[in-house]
């Protein structure tokens, strides 16, 4: 069988000038793009550990996590993976989030979740919520993280089933 533009000498040669050319176009832009993203990514505490860093800003903060009414724990260890020690993580699973770097930085509750790997996609965002010192924020899990503040995130599943929660018997007198 003989491909397109590979039947005579002169139309093989154009083709495979610019199969490289565009080949070699690919590659470059390929490296190029990582090479920026890798150097937008150094000061960012998402992205980065703090291990070896000098770390003068820190706030901590408290979490109560609900998912369908029922009370979650919070893991120790978050943020720590293969001698990495990520910006936000807890030490205890008491509910306790730290935060750390090397100027001041606008974490969010959001953040937290991120680093932790929590399923936020598995959840119905329409039906929950977080409370910020016991106010229900606007900014849902963009709530900033305060130093001190008391948040408790409410997350209901995509899977829940609310009928359950309802009885239809006759109320206990």
């Amino acid at each position: 069988m003989i491909w397109p533009g590979m039947g005579y000498p002169a139309k093989r040669k154009q083709t495979l000038r610019f199969l490289l050319i565009t080949a070699g176009i690919a590659i470059s832009v390929g490296v190029g793009s990582s090479i920026v993203q890798s150097q937008l990514s150094i000061s960012d505490p998402l992205k980065n550990c703090i291990n070896t860093r000098d770390t003068p800003f820190k706030i901590s903060a408290t979490l109560e996590l609900y998912i369908d009414g029922l009370k979650a724990d919070i893991p120790a260890n978050i943020g720590f993976e293969e001698g990495c020690q990520k910006s936000l993580y807890t030490i205890t699973n008491d509910g306790t989030i730290y935060a750390e770097w090397e100027t001041e930085y606008p974490f969010e509750i959001g953040h937290f979740l991120w680093i932790w790997d929590f399923p936020l996609r598995d959840m119905d965002q329409t039906k929950s919520r977080v409370l910020v010192n016991g106010v229900e924020s606007s900014d849902f899990i963009r709530a900033p993280l305060v130093d001190g503040y008391h948040y408790k995130a409410e997350f209901t599943s995509k899977e829940y089933d609310e009928s359950k929660d309802t009885d239809f018997m006759p109320p206990e007198n």
